[in-house]
């Protein structure tokens, strides 16, 4: 008897507002679709690094603890395998999460290098490549504001009564987002200010 009412309540609650079931589904995709670009600009920026430390060494071999951080946080974002599984792992999230910040702060502190390097600045292949990762860094800030928007839709589609419900039926469960403080990171993308006057003595 209790297991027959139980069954009436979910019929009930899935007739209320279509049930949320086409909802789940649409923002679900929109939220695959959305992680999908966030990846493939983050392996756009990644394939740029080799040639931008290539360019920064050819004038600055010596600055090597800056050339090894880059390279470490490079080697750490392509250990990390970014599935689509990887959305529905809040912990497995969260380390993407600080990979790419590392990345985002070793590219910033390679890029401050040539403002002690005039012949770097002029050089015209790092100046291509700036330009690309800083267009690149901006396309990421798109990508991940669509992901953001789509992953709370669907969080708040997951939690609301009934679609609440259907989403206990179904396996629907809320999905990990970037952290405010991972936002302030991304906000402020790696760039060299080549119009800058260089300090007396260099």
């Amino acid at each position: 008897m209790r297991n027959w009412l139980l069954s009436v309540m979910l019929l009930l609650s899935m007739s209320l507002s279509g049930c949320g079931y086409n909802a789940l589904q649409s923002t679900d995709e929109q939220i695959k679709a959305s992680w999908s670009e966030v990846l493939n600009q983050y392996q756009r920026r990644a394939d740029l690094v080799p040639n931008l430390v290539n360019v920064v060494k050819g004038y600055a071999s010596h600055e090597k603890e800056v050339l090894t951080q880059v390279a470490e946080a490079r080697a750490k974002v392509g250990s990390i395998q970014a599935t689509p599984e990887l959305i529905n792992d809040e912990q497995a999230f969260a380390k993407f999460q600080q990979a790419q910040a590392q990345m985002t702060g070793a590219l910033s502190r390679l890029l401050a290098v040539s403002e002690r390097y005039p012949q770097l600045k002029a050089d015209g292949l790092f100046r291509d490549l700036q330009a690309q990762l800083e267009g690149t860094e901006n396309r990421i800030a798109v990508a991940r504001n669509r992901y953001i928007k789509a992953v709370q839709e669907y969080n708040v589609t997951v939690r609301s009564f009934p679609s609440n419900l259907t989403a206990m039926m179904f396996g629907f469960k809320t999905k990990p987002n970037f952290t405010v403080e991972n936002e302030k990171e991304i906000s402020t993308a790696p760039r060299v200010d080549f119009s800058a006057p260089m300090p007396a003595g260099k």
